[in-house]
């Protein structure tokens, strides 16, 4: 019988290494992408896609993309013909739920039709918290793989769906596939933690961005530095890593009182919990998603969708 030729697709070098210490020795394709912030267009191999991408990395997070290095990761794909399978390894986070989507469309765009198993972490047996694949013990992470699901062409075809319409002007066409089944267990909370990123309509705030607040009212921080280690640790079904919360973070300072020893919530902060006021454009948070300008929607907990701001209203 001959030998199983297999490519795994990882979530990061984490993931990556954590398989080569356990001894895989198939290909590795290791995805480095945030595709959940900055604007994007379906066509992912693409010169005009890695200019978009370089461009915003550069200007929101000053990171320099090593385009050769990215192209020869997808160079892997280029002897498909080679592989009998193919495995995606992603967690139950909206940062890796959007990259999947977007791997699942390249592997459409490349006309690479094998079989597709998907290996995602989230709720595991006896434990408290939702996991990461990288906090697995080894013995979990081989459990996940031994028992990983073969995505149908019902599940390859609502990637491709998700995509096109993440990547348009329109993202409350998103909101009839939340209920939507599918051998993707996290989606429906993804697509709703996605929603609740838009401005809420009261406050101006993203469900993150009120978080946040929430933390520096209840706990006793110290610091910026103490409040990223809380923030990234009770971001529900978001996975954005210390870079964007960060960057939250330093957007939200105009809601802090900070001294060497604590940061407490100034006079807006508590207002802006209350929703007695929309901090929307004070706030400034001018991040893309996908195809829509976040500013341009703001979500309404009423009608439960996005609805477009209306500016310069007091």
């Amino acid at each position: 019988m001959k030998k199983k030729n297999i490519l795994h697709i990882t979530n990061g070098n984490i993931l990556t290494d954590y398989l080569r210490e356990l001894d895989f020795k198939d290909d590795i394709l290791t995805w480095q992408e945030m595709l959940c912030e900055g604007p994007i267009i379906p066509k992912i191999d693409s010169d005009e896609f890695f200019e978009i991408r370089s461009q915003f990395l550069k200007e929101f997070y000053d990171i320099e993309v090593n385009k050769n290095e990215l192209q020869d990761e997808l160079k892997k794909l280029d002897n498909a013909e080679d592989y009998t399978e193919i495995n995606l390894w992603f967690e139950y986070d909206l940062f890796c739920h959007i990259n999947l989507l977007g791997v699942i469309n390249l592997l459409h765009q490349k006309e690479i039709d094998k079989p597709l198993y998907l290996i995602c972490s989230g709720r595991v047996e006896g434990e408290k918290n939702l996991k990461g694949l990288g906090e697995l013990s080894p013995e979990q992470l081989l459990s996940h793989y031994k028992n990983k699901i073969l995505l149908t062409s019902k599940d390859k075809e609502l990637a491709v769906t998700l995509w096109r319409t993440y990547c348009g002007k329109d993202h409350n066409i998103l909101k009839p596939y939340i209920v939507t089944k599918s051998n993707f267990r996290y989606m429906s909370n993804c697509l709703k933690a996605h929603l609740k990123r838009f401005p809420h309509q009261k406050s101006g705030l993203s469900v993150l961005e009120d978080n946040i607040l929430r933390i520096v009212r209840d706990k006793d921080i110290k610091s910026k530095h103490h409040l990223l280690g809380y923030s990234l640790n009770y971001q529900g079904y978001y996975g954005f890593g210390d870079t964007q919360h960060r960057r939250l973070i330093e957007r939200l300072s105009i809601f802090f009182e900070e001294t060497e020893t604590s940061l407490k919530l100034n006079r807006k902060g508590y207002e802006a919990l209350l929703r007695q006021h929309n901090f929307a454009s004070e706030l400034n948070n001018n991040m893309i998603y996908g195809g829509v300008d976040r500013l341009a929607f703001q979500f309404s907990v009423e009608q439960n969708k996005l609805v477009k701001t209306i500016f310069h209203v007091n």
